[in-house]
């Protein structure tokens, strides 16, 4: 059989397949760019919005304010403390002797801007496009940085999930007899646990923060995984090639990663974009119910509780919503197509 690569990857003619048939899913296939688009993007966010200058060009020298802290007797202030360079003091001393190069948005997730002509929430203008928070905080920078922190919480997640349930799934379905038993057991009582409750106590008690939100939801996640990779190994572990491997002599963990799993690596791929999507929705729900992430994190369940509280200020409402509607749908769409091009059955034409 032929083979082709991709990357350096050889691709063997059912890859070759899975590939077309994902890329001939246009929804799927431009949702999948544009949602690596938007999170490439969101890992530059301190160059997009910031309330530091990228560059500084001052008595002949440079300095780049977004990598180091410099204080302001550095462009001829009168204090040690950290340069604020939207003080118009500071301003006019670096323009007197260079000038500064600045990001698109000139507010990060937690400045406050203090030269509002109206109260907070304010409402959007040259300053602020998507206006301001009850706080006074920009919320284009709220939302860029939110974006980020919801997708790298639901990354991390969703692979140390899938790492842990894969594995207990494997080693359920291979040994089967006394393990599957006592391990679905485990799963029936653990699963029937209410997972949000837990959370909320655990929350309560805790100060909660990234870590500590990602473990407590390790312990519930990584369940979504087990049952289809118990399923393909309870499948596979009496074919022949098992029988023959185990015959030559191979050890099972060998068998099991390197024989088995590959057979089970279509189900959890597959299962991968709506975990990512379910992540995003619960840490959305807990920060909206002020259990989630420290307060003052940028975070679109804390700029969706800012909509309910102010409903005089739309923008936040809408602004949380559309961001969370359109990353949600967007995974979604990439799930969707996933699944259609591992299934057999499906052909794009």
């Amino acid at each position: 059989m032929s083979e082709s690569r991709f990357l350096g990857f050889r691709l063997t003619p059912i890859t070759r397949r899975r590939l077309a048939n994902f890329s001939r899913n246009r929804r799927g296939f431009w949702s999948l760019w544009i949602f690596l688009a938007l999170f490439f993007l969101s890992l530059f966010a301190e160059f997009i919005a910031n309330d530091k200058p990228l560059l500084v060009r001052y008595d002949g020298g440079f300095y780049s304010p977004v990598f180091a802290d410099y204080p302001e007797t550095t462009f001829g202030g009168e204090f040690l403390t950290e340069t604020d360079y939207r003080d118009k003091f500071v301003i006019k001393l670096i323009n007197a002797k260079g000038w500064m190069v600045w990001p698109l948005v000139r507010y990060s997730f937690d400045t406050i801007n203090y030269g509002l002509k109206t109260p907070a929430p304010s409402p959007p203008s040259a300053q602020n496009w998507l206006g301001t928070d009850d706080q006074g905080r920009d919320v284009v920078a709220r939302m860029i940085y939110g974006f980020r922190i919801s997708v790298l919480f639901g990354l991390s997640l969703t692979i140390v999930s899938a790492s842990v349930g894969v594995s207990i799934g494997a080693l359920q379905g291979f040994y089967g007899g006394l393990p599957d038993l006592l391990g679905q057991r485990f799963i029936e009582v653990w699963a029937g646990m209410p997972m949000l409750y837990l959370l909320i106590i655990m929350a309560s008690v805790i100060t909660p923060n990234f870590w500590w939100l990602l473990s407590l939801m390790l312990l519930f996640s990584w369940m979504g995984f087990v049952g289809v990779v118990r399923a393909e190994f309870l499948k596979a572990r009496n074919l022949d090639f098992v029988r023959a491997a185990k015959a030559l002599g191979v050890s099972d963990l060998k068998i099991i990663f390197k024989h088995v799993l590959p057979n089970a690596t279509v189900a959890t791929i597959t299962f991968m974009p709506f975990t990512l999507a379910g992540s995003i929705t619960t840490l959305t729900a807990l920060d909206f119910l002020g259990f989630g992430l420290p307060v003052g994190s940028a975070s679109l369940g804390e700029l969706l509780n800012q909509g309910k509280a102010n409903l005089h200020a739309p923008w936040l409402g809408f602004t949380a919503f559309w961001v969370v509607a359109l990353m949600l749908s967007l995974l979604v769409f990439i799930g969707e197509a996933v699944r259609d091009a591992f299934d057999p059955r499906k052909t794009f034409r």
